[in-house]
C-alpha cells in the first residue's frame, strides 16, 4: 500500500511539466541545483574553520604535570 512505480513517477513528472511549463520547471530544477551546491560549499567551509583539538600546547593523552 502506498508504493509508486516508475510509471507513476514518469506520469507525475509529465503532468508537472505540462502544468508548470517546460521553462518554469527547468528554472526550478536549476534553483534546486544551485541550492545543493551552496549547501556543499557551506559544509566544506565549516570543515576548514574547525579549531584545533590541542589546548595549552599539550598533545592528547599527555598527562598533566603535578606540582607538589
Amino acid at each position: 500500500m502506498g508504493g509508486f512505480s516508475l510509471m507513476h513517477w514518469l506520469l507525475f513528472g509529465g503532468v508537472a511539466i505540462l502544468v508548470l511549463g517546460g521553462g518554469r520547471f527547468s528554472a526550478m530544477m536549476g534553483d534546486v541545483a544551485k541550492g545543493v551546491k551552496q549547501f556543499k560549499k557551506g559544509l566544506a567551509e565549516e570543515d576548514e574553520a574547525k579549531p584545533a583539538a590541542r589546548i595549552d600546547g599539550k598533545a592528547e593523552g599527555e598527562p598533566a604535570a603535578k606540582d607538589g
